[in-house]
């Protein structure tokens, strides 16, 4: 029986193929823009991530933790960043080499389960940015562990996390079908109806293990803002479902 982190890849596979959002790699245009240091990022679904979260990016060395798709790290490169990107996701890891081989710079693609410890040194990297994705991984605090063991001293980890309330709604996003902690490895009738519905196998986490993880693994949080899905029900109601968070490795 697949694990499921590997019915996790297999389903991001499909949905690049489908059009994915978050499968679309930037245009060309969007990378000549960035050289000229016209840019933006984001971590959550709307909302740009503060060009001041980041400093200086020229010689950063960057990992793009769950990062794949071809949407960050062709901006990070454009800025002067040395860049690995980490993913399980065979079709998002193609996509950064394509637009690697289109714009003409190298790119260190590395195919890994981040539920796993990291396949880096200790103190390997300045910056992490890591977009929602810990919603489709059972455990966060381990990967907040690895994460500041792969920093050096002051590197500085830029996450983007589902807060859960989108895990309490029905499709229509109206009315409360489930209760949280949402665990579908727990829930059989709950991973049931994911595969039904082709969403992947996905975790609600609390604010403890998101927040607390961080602080709990040697971070020290600097700044946050919120964002909602850009769409339906909640977004027109202004309901926040994501938090976007800075921290510093003390």
């Amino acid at each position: 029986m697949n694990s499921y982190q590997e019915i996790n890849s297999k389903t991001i596979d499909r949905w690049v193929a489908e059009g994915w959002e978050w499968g679309v790699p930037i245009t060309h245009e969007v990378y000549e823009k960035a050289l000229r240091g016209d840019w933006d990022v984001v971590l959550t679904p709307t909302k740009p991530v503060p060009h001041a979260w980041f400093g200086e990016m020229q010689g950063k060395r960057i990992l793009g933790l769950a990062s794949g798709g071809g949407q960050q790290i062709p901006v990070f490169t454009a800025l002067g960043a040395v860049c690995t990107v980490l993913d399980y996701s065979e079709a998002q890891l193609k996509s950064e080499y394509d637009v690697a081989a289109r714009e003409g710079y190298a790119v260190d693609c590395v195919r890994a389960d981040m539920t796993k410890p990291l396949p880096f040194p200790d103190e390997t990297f300045d910056l992490i940015f890591h977009p929602v994705s810990n919603c489709y991984v059972e455990e966060v605090e381990p990967i907040w562990r690895e994460c500041c063991r792969v920093l050096k001293p002051g590197g500085v980890l830029l996450a983007g996390i589902d807060n859960g309330v989108n895990y309490i709604f029905d499709e229509s996003e109206t009315h409360v079908m489930h209760k949280l902690p949402f665990n579908p490895l727990k829930d059989e009738a709950l991973m049931e109806e994911l595969m039904r519905d082709d969403n992947g196998v996905q975790f609600s986490h609390t604010f403890e293990e998101q927040i607390g993880g961080q602080l709990r693994a040697g971070f020290m949080l600097t700044d946050v803002y919120e964002d909602t899905n850009g769409y339906g029900n909640l977004h027109e109601h202004n309901i926040p479902t994501f938090w976007a968070t800075r921290a510093v490795k003390r």
